[in-house]
């Protein structure tokens, strides 16, 4: 398994993007917004690793439905 990139202490599942837990702590909007699997897809998943990337606290990631 792949850490997780949001606490790196914990395994992520293939073709999940953070471990169980650091999932529920994001807003319930963000993981619908990463869920979606359409033309936006990248760019959601690419916001979130910036924000990781950026140390924002998980339940202050919002992910732009359109972006």
């Amino acid at each position: 398994m792949t850490p997780c990139p949001s606490c790196r202490t914990n395994s992520r599942r293939a073709g999940r993007y953070l471990c169980p837990a650091c999932w529920s702590a994001l807003p319930q909007a963000a993981r619908e917004a990463l869920g979606r699997r359409d033309g936006n897809a990248l760019a959601r998943l690419r916001s979130l690793h910036t924000q990781l990337g950026q140390r924002v606290p998980l339940a202050d990631i919002r992910v732009m439905p359109d972006a």
